[in-house]
């Protein structure tokens, strides 16, 4: 059970980095129009601003809740290295429900601000603005999903490795 659920949240977290990238690209085809646009054409296009800023409230949410799955986020941990086994594992297991409370605040605060904003419009797309913001709350609820299986992984004594660029090894 827990070997399905650890393949569907791998899986999960690897479906958020390719939505996140592909609201990067289109973000940046966003920003590269409006540029012709303003000074190509002399009129920029009245909804790209918009359109490109909740886009990337929404990319950065969701690859912030796999940055959580896969361990990419950067963290210090020379004091966690000069400690023996248990007392390593405990502090990551703190880290893990600082992040887990991190993502439960967000999921909480962005759920709020969802519901305060959504009769406001976003004049240029139309859209409701708390459609923008809905990324926050559910980034929180993944983080916070994310984060207490890597606390599991960790208290059961599975070695729970992070995403390593070789670039900096």
């Amino acid at each position: 059970m827990r070997k399905a659920f650890a393949q569907f949240t791998h899986v999960a977290a690897d479906t958020l980095v390719k939505v996140a990238a592909a609201g990067l690209v289109a973000m940046t085809l966003i920003v590269g129009w409006q540029v012709f646009g303003r000074y190509v054409l002399n009129s920029s296009p009245s909804w790209s601003e918009q359109a490109a800023l909740t886009l990337m409230i929404w990319y950065v949410s969701l690859a912030a809740a796999a940055g959580v799955r896969e361990g990419f986020h950067i963290r210090i941990v020379a004091l966690e290295n000069t400690l023996q086994p248990r007392p390593r594992r405990a502090m990551r297991i703190c880290a893990d429900l600082v992040v887990a409370a991190c993502g439960l605040a967000m999921a909480i605060w962005g759920g709020e601000l969802v519901i305060r904003t959504w009769e406001h419009t976003i004049p240029s797309l139309g859209l409701p603005r708390g459609l923008a913001y809905a990324g926050l709350p559910i980034a929180g609820v993944l983080i916070v999903v994310f984060a207490l299986e890597r606390m599991f992984e960790e208290a059961d004594g599975d070695q729970v490795e992070d995403e390593e660029d070789p670039r900096w090894s």
